[in-house]
């Protein structure tokens, strides 16, 4: 599919690219690692008794092919996190099943829990795709390389602001409630130019898809949160 012809399938759903797809594919040319905030952008940002937030399986899904298109195209896993400013025990879950590099919570001020892992992984700001929704996550998105804003038919002067002030290179039509992740992750895998490869080679369990899963299960995932400014690694007990 030609960059163009991309472009018109999302913005015809109602998507809104701030850069061009061809763009967003030179982009992806430099990342090496892709981070995710969590409350609203793998769901609706409510709360259950439990006092977390969910996700879904299709994002889940989404996220997996991604990072099998990322290894097709580069030989080798990208770096991958969460970064939320709340303790979400469903994130614990979902960052040590899909094996995630890294799970940073309670950070009210995400720009720290972002340096350090960019410091851990020797990786550069430019590096980093990030996926977010909401105003704590700015300080990510003023120097990170890619910037998938997660919408929020709510948020319209937030979305003029970002607009304005050039802090996102695409708004997904979906809202984190309604598979968003999914979205962007089909895009950016478009955009890597290998999605057919990467269905095909997942639908028949291929060697390269056996490869993929075999490193990227290889990989343990470590928790980090923050108190009175000091970031310390956490010992987590998540039952698979």
């Amino acid at each position: 599919m030609l960059p163009y012809q991309l472009q018109d399938v999302f913005t015809n759903s109602g998507a809104e690219f701030l850069i061009s797809s061809k763009e967003i594919s030179q982009k992806l040319n430099t990342i090496k690692a892709f981070v995710f905030d969590w409350d609203g952008v793998f769901n609706s940002a409510e709360k259950n008794e439990s006092r977390s937030s969910n996700f879904n399986e299709a994002d889940s899904m989404g996220t997996n092919l991604l990072r099998f298109s990322y290894y097709l195209k580069n030989k080798q896993l990208p770096f991958t996190a969460i970064i939320s400013g709340e303790k979400n025990q469903q994130s614990f879950y979902f960052a040590t099943r899909e094996h995630y590099h890294s799970c940073y919570f309670k950070f009210s001020n995400k720009i720290d829990a972002f340096q350090h892992f960019c410091k851990q992984h020797n990786l550069q700001a430019h590096e980093v795709a990030y996926f977010f929704d909401d105003v704590l996550d700015l300080s990510i998105a003023k120097v990170c390389g890619l910037r998938v804003l997660i919408n929020r038919n709510a948020g319209i002067l937030f979305k003029n602001y970002m607009r304005k002030n050039k802090l996102a290179d695409y708004i997904t039509f979906n809202e984190g409630s309604s598979y968003a992740i999914r979205e962007a992750c089909e895009l950016l895998m478009a955009c890597n130019d290998n999605f057919d490869e990467v269905l095909d080679k997942r639908t028949e369990f291929a060697s390269d898809y056996k490869n993929y899963i075999d490193l990227r299960n290889q990989q343990n995932t470590d928790f980090f949160t923050t108190a009175n400014g000091e970031l310390s690694q956490q010992q987590l007990n998540i039952q698979l």
